[in-house]
């Protein structure tokens, strides 16, 4: 029986620590709660993406139209503000069009060294807390390619494309020089930390409802279930202890 429990314990750690590992995070992290219930922080992260992340970032799984009508964006609106993509006969894409990259594969994988990624499903992959401190923790690095490493990811191939909103920031290491601990300004960007930070919040929380946009019906409809389930649960033990009162 112990070596069950131990083995089950290991099992529900392994995910953790794979998950640690991989991200190779050093900065001490920020939590962040996304919420699908706010649609102006929704609505704010659907512009920041479009025009700071599409460029080489597509979310395939979705369309345009569909990312109106959820978000509450007339399809107008979304056609002039939002889709900027021109097909193969040079034409802008239609309301009705999945949102992808103008950037191909091949192209993504000569700059980069690799093919950027769809980021339909990357907030379920990694996580908003990852993603949150991840574009939060891109810093000074001259012997970086293009000049930036990232204290969540070592060694990242992905340009800083927000330094001009953030700025440029050195990282503080400890005594050690193995850990960052901090990070000093090195030029001022033209948002505030505070304004910063919520930049990428409303841009998390839209790539987090990217991944599960039926995520706020299922939780709203969970609610009404787990009162139903109870309620129920009442009627059946009620009628359960009338059949059975007689029986001994």
């Amino acid at each position: 029986m112990k070596k069950m429990i131990k083995a089950f314990a290991i099992a529900l750690l392994l995910p953790v620590t794979a998950f640690a590992a991989g991200g190779g995070a050093t900065y001490p992290h920020d939590g962040m709660s996304a919420d699908h219930g706010n649609k102006s922080s929704l609505q704010r992260g659907a512009r920041n993406f479009v025009n700071y992340c599409m460029g080489c970032h597509g979310a395939s799984y979705m369309r345009y139209n569909r990312l109106a009508a959820d978000l509450g964006i007339p399809e107008d609106l979304a056609v002039d503000n939002l889709i900027f993509r021109v097909n193969e006969k040079g034409e802008r894409e239609k309301v009705g069009s999945l949102m992808r990259t103008s950037m191909t594969p091949d192209f993504g994988k000569q700059v980069f060294g690799v093919t950027p990624p769809d980021l339909s499903l990357i907030a379920r992959s990694r996580g908003v807390d990852w993603l949150y401190n991840y574009l939060r923790g891109f810093h000074q690095d001259e012997s970086r390619p293009l000049g930036f490493d990232n204290s969540v990811f070592k060694g990242v191939g992905m340009p800083h494309v927000l330094w001009e909103l953030e700025g440029v920031k050195k990282a503080v290491y400890d005594e050690a020089g193995t850990h960052v601990v901090g990070f000093e300004t090195v030029t001022e960007g033209t948002l505030s930390k505070m304004e910063y930070d919520s930049f990428v919040y409303d841009l998390v929380n839209f790539l987090d409802y990217l991944g599960e946009p039926y995520k706020a019906d299922r939780q709203r409809v969970g609610v009404y279930i787990l009162i139903f389930l109870f309620l129920f649960g009442i009627v059946a033990y009620a009628l359960k202890a009338e059949y059975w009162r007689d029986v001994k």
